[in-house]
């Protein structure tokens, strides 16, 4: 029960942080802006997000070949279509609680694929590593892509709420230090008494989960396919690119801008689903913020950002619910034939 309660609390926390962000951003505009932004949203040609959708389920099939392939070292080679919809309910998952969906989907493969919890888990945090090193990278091209617009940046309510928050701390790395002695002291208190608790389930449970952890990191050493691999790495976030992209299309006032553009919403659009569950409300705050520098009306830019929100929400929902129903499905009819 107060599991289920702390779960609720959770939810009620993130989807009213995305309110507050909706209210934000609405309450300065006049009657006339709101309207714009209504009239921009109901009048898109919704064929580019229905392409957008399109091409952002290649991007998760990508990813399911490259899950497999980090698998592959610890003798494991899930079928493609159970790691796909263990993927897709992962994303489902993570749209109502943080993190929920790495747990989901590693908790799919142990029962359809009798793949170790604690080894695919381990492949996860691998693939999030890799997926903070491209956020960066793409990051590091926006910025030569787009250095002529750094001025601009400098003038969005994203820069100065980061500057404020951030002139705000008294020492900004304090915390950091703290969280940094606290691990240390944990590991040593751990170090000095594990032969005194090595008996214990509680201790035979976390080595398990650590052990799987490092074997499935060290299968990115063992990797058999690196070409694929680094090509599937590459790909996936090219699609993510594009799934952006395509999308400016749907509006004759944004149609003309170029990748350079989508990949300025790209980067900063993965940083507010980061920082608040899904992106909801902060996003299209952001997107319209980021295409003020292309000189896109701020009102313009809101109903982008909910086009390309809901384009993306609708696809994780519908493909979410769809591979729920199919999953169990189609592996009892492997086991009948069995």
């Amino acid at each position: 029960m107060k599991k289920l309660l702390l779960n609720a609390l959770k939810i009620i926390f993130f989807l009213g942080l995305g309110i507050f962000f909706i209210w934000l951003f609405m309450h300065n505009l006049t009657p006339e802006e709101k309207k714009d932004i209504y009239k921009s949203f109901i009048g898109a040609n919704y064929w580019w997000i229905l392409l957008s959708i399109i091409i952002g389920i290649f991007s998760h099939i990508s990813r399911s070949i490259r899950w497999i392939i980090l698998m592959e070292p610890m003798g494991y080679k899930p079928r493609l279509k159970n790691t796909f919809f263990a993927v897709i309910i992962g994303y489902f998952a993570n749209l109502a609680l943080p993190r929920l969906g790495e747990v989901t989907r590693c908790g799919i493969l142990a029962k359809y694929e009798k793949i170790p919890f604690q080894k695919s888990f381990g492949t996860v945090v691998t693939e999030r590593g890799l997926d903070m090193l491209s956020l960066l990278t793409a990051f590091l091209i926006n910025f030569f892509v787009n250095f002529d617009k750094l001025n601009l940046f400098k003038e969005t309510s994203i820069y100065k709420n980061a500057v404020e928050k951030y002139n705000q701390l008294e020492n900004p790395n304090y915390i950091f230090y703290i969280a940094f002695l606290i691990i240390i002291l944990l590991s040593l208190i751990f170090y000095k008494f594990r032969h005194k608790i090595s008996h214990t389930k509680i201790y035979q449970k976390v080595k398990e989960i650590v052990l799987g952890f490092y074997e499935g990191i060290k299968s990115l050493i063992k990797i058999k396919k690196p070409f694929w691999f680094i090509f599937h790495s590459v790909f996936i976030w090219l699609m993510y690119l594009l799934m952006t992209w395509v999308v400016f299309f749907s509006l004759p006032v944004t149609s003309h801008l170029g990748l350079n553009a989508g990949l300025a919403v790209l980067v900063f659009g993965s940083i507010g689903i980061i920082v608040v569950q899904g992106g909801i409300g902060i996003y299209p705050w952001i997107v319209a913020e980021i295409l003020a520098m292309f000189y896109i009306p701020i009102t313009k830019g809101y109903a982008m950002g909910w086009l390309l929100w809901t384009g993306q929400t609708v696809m994780i929902i519908a493909a979410g619910i769809l591979s729920l129903i199919f999953l169990p499905i189609i592996n009892n009819q492997k086991y009948e034939k069995s």
